[in-house]
């Protein structure tokens, strides 16, 4: 199928399924689903530790799972399967090309500038960081960089390193979504890897008008700059999107190290243990709550509470059972990741859709456009690639 059918039919799919992927698990106790698919809520629930881990950790096992218990599942395989991009050999760096770059952060860079012709003209890398891509694909196009980034250590960092390296690199210190930022663009081939969310969708609402020769784009946290609802890209885009359901497409933490998944998985403990405090206290409600500082977490249950319940003007009684409130949370959380397992079904469709509103507004600019992978999930869920050539005239 084109990428219009894979839209549209991505879109069909979510909108006729909403019940299942909109609401979160976190705030909602039992999701409605639960009463129309009563004997997979049973089934979730009951799942042990080692299988909740697995199907957690594997999400093709758990999509596999689900498809006996839930039809829909069997759609999503093949609407969310690309194939992977054509791969080049890239010429060899020196050892100078490493300085400062993590080895994952190392691998993505190779893994991007791979999967994709040589560029065939000038560079622009966008949302530069400290320029590490721009620098690589300098070296593997033959080709002058240019790298725009708004933090300026990060462009000093990025000077210093050029220097080093002996790159012909220029790097502009601005913001990517000024306006001023777009003359940058034109008869340029775009570089975006992971600028998030409005920053790279930034780039495909004026590619029609901006001039640019090419864009490889791969998208990254889509809910950043969506706090009043997602703007479709695509004419055909009709799906009502909020910030807190695009967080949706990104919830996947299977590269993050094994103290950050033990952090997030103790602040969500935490969370769920307050709110039910405060739903004993003052009844069932969805009341979200801004992000709790991180320092809050260094310290003891209790004293979290008491921080929080000063911040959202929650009385709290005398005499708090913390234990009991702690195990409480633990139990919801338990609950929680269980129903999640549904919701996260959905995950790649609406990442697949988001990416696809992508394609289909550079298409819709004048340009070809090719979508795939550019690495295994295992290196990065966010690996999807869009490559988009200027239609000849």
């Amino acid at each position: 199928m084109n990428h219009r059918e894979r839209f549209l039919e991505l879109q069909s799919v979510l909108n006729a399924h909403q019940m299942l992927w909109r609401p979160s698990p976190f705030y909602v106790h039992r999701p409605e689903w639960c009463a129309h698919w009563p004997d997979l809520a049973e089934a979730i629930l009951g799942l042990d530790d080692p299988t909740l881990e697995h199907f957690t950790a594997d999400p093709e096992a758990c999509r596999a799972w689900l498809a006996t218990r839930l039809p829909v599942t069997h759609l999503l395989g093949p609407l969310c399967d690309l194939p992977e991009l054509p791969p080049r050999e890239l010429p060899p760096c020196d050892a100078h090309f490493d300085w400062f770059i993590p080895g994952r952060k190392r691998e993505q860079i190779d893994a991007f500038a791979a999967h994709g012709p040589a560029a065939q003209a000038p560079l622009l890398e966008w949302c530069a960081g400290k320029g590490h891509l721009g620098r690589r694909m300098a070296l593997s196009d033959d080709l002058p960089v240019s790298s725009l980034e708004i933090d300026p250590t990060l462009c000093e960092d990025a000077a210093r390193l050029a220097a080093r390296a002996g790159i012909a690199q220029t790097v502009l210190c601005a913001d990517a979504l000024d306006d001023a930022s777009r003359t940058h663009v034109r008869d340029h081939a775009v570089l975006a890897l992971h600028a998030c969310g409005e920053l790279h969708r930034s780039l495909v609402r004026t590619a029609a008008h901006d001039g640019a020769h090419s864009y490889r784009i791969a998208p990254c946290c889509y809910y950043r700059g969506a706090q009043d609802g997602y703007r479709p890209l695509s004419r055909d885009a009709a799906l009502q999107l909020d910030g807190s359901t695009l967080r949706l497409a990104v919830t996947e933490t299977v590269t993050a190290p094994q103290r950050v998944r033990q952090r997030l998985a103790r602040d969500q403990t935490w969370k769920l243990a307050f709110i039910a405090l405060r739903n004993a206290l003052e009844g069932e409600k969805i009341r979200p709550f801004r992000p709790v500082p991180a320092i809050w977490l260094s310290g003891d249950f209790a004293t979290y509470s008491r921080s929080l319940a000063q911040r959202e003007g929650v009385a709290l009684p005398d005499g708090v059972d913390w234990a009991h409130w702690l195990a409480a949370g633990e139990r919801r959380r338990a609950e929680v990741r269980r129903f999640e397992l549904v919701r996260h079904a959905f995950r790649r469709a609406l990442e697949m859709w988001l990416v696809m509103d992508v394609a289909l507004g550079l298409e819709e600019a004048g340009f070809e456009v090719d979508v795939g992978t550019f690495c295994p999930h295992s290196l990065t869920p966010r690996n999807l690639m869009v490559l988009a050539r200027r239609r000849p005239h």
